[in-house]
């Protein structure tokens, strides 16, 4: 039988995390096991209708907190950028067909490019894209990327530069999505996510652990308890804050996906359970 998630907390699962399944595999494995959140990669949508995508995740009473992912909008030239605008909103289009309550975005980076000048083009894509965004009332949730994504995956890195184009732009469709993975190394992270939390936009929270021993910096994450990263705090502060999202299980794993996802996924609703209820470290520490 597979093992029901009984915590209260509310736990969603995105489907990268249980890549080798398809849409309809992952929506009959998390409802069987009383998971009701499931964050959608566009790549399960691929040779589906997104009506009938749609209708799948109602059947089974799913709630999609976020279709992931849109992004990718600073480039070297105009046309490039001008795509880029294009192919977003038409992700929002997507977020919207299938009910989903946010995109949340890559924003992208050019290798040759400013930092400085990716994250201007950044801001002014956003602000570009929000009147979509408001016709759809779909929220735009900016994910911080580790440092280590600098180069070409995120000009934005720390959840105060999400909050500077949420502050520029100061529109409630904009706000950030906050993975641990990407934030738990900063000194400011627990200040960000609290302004975040005074100034509503902190949309998204994802949950996962960073391994010492990563064998790769984008598919060897580790499932909670897995790593270093003092999980329960951050559970323990989104209760302070009183985000009542959901917490989403985001892993990016070879090794995981190797193994049956069936066993896999009753191991993260056991380790999701064990994060529930833990205690923090820093909290015992002091």
């Amino acid at each position: 039988m597979p093992q029901a998630y009984k915590n209260s907390t509310k736990l969603a699962v995105h489907t990268m995390t249980n890549k080798p399944w398809t849409l309809r595999e992952c929506i009959e494995a998390y409802a069987a096991r009383n998971i009701h959140g499931i964050s959608v990669w566009r790549n399960v949508l691929e040779g589906i209708a997104l009506s009938d995508a749609a209708t799948i995740l109602n059947d089974h009473n799913m709630v999609v907190p976020a279709l992931v992912r849109g992004g990718f909008f600073p480039s070297t030239s105009v046309s490039g950028r001008q795509k880029a605008l294009d192919e977003n909103r038409s992700i929002i289009d997507e977020a919207a067909a299938i009910n989903a309550e946010m995109v949340v975005y890559v924003v992208g980076a050019v290798p040759n490019q400013r930092l400085d000048e990716s994250r201007k083009q950044t801001q002014d894509a956003f602000a570009a894209i929000l009147p979509h965004a408001e016709a759809r009332n779909i929220k735009l949730a900016i994910e911080p990327l580790h440092p280590m994504y600098a180069a070409d995956r995120s000009c934005i890195n720390r959840m105060a530069e999400a909050r500077h184009i949420c502050e520029q732009l100061n529109h409630p469709l904009i706000g950030i999505a906050a993975d641990v993975f990407h934030i738990w190394w900063d000194a400011d992270v627990e200040k960000e996510l609290c302004l975040a939390a005074v100034q509503k936009t902190l949309f998204g929270f994802h949950i996962c652990d960073w391994k010492p021993d990563m064998n790769d910096m984008l598919n060897d994450r580790g499932l909670m308890g897995d790593g270093c990263i003092d999980l329960a705090y951050y559970k323990n502060l989104m209760n302070e804050l009183e985000f009542d999202g959901y917490h989403e299980v985001e892993v990016f794993s070879d090794l995981y996906w190797r193994l049956n996802q069936d066993q896999y996924l009753d191991m993260i609703v056991q380790r999701a359970e064990q994060y529930a209820y833990s205690k923090s470290l820093r909290a015992s520490q002091t």
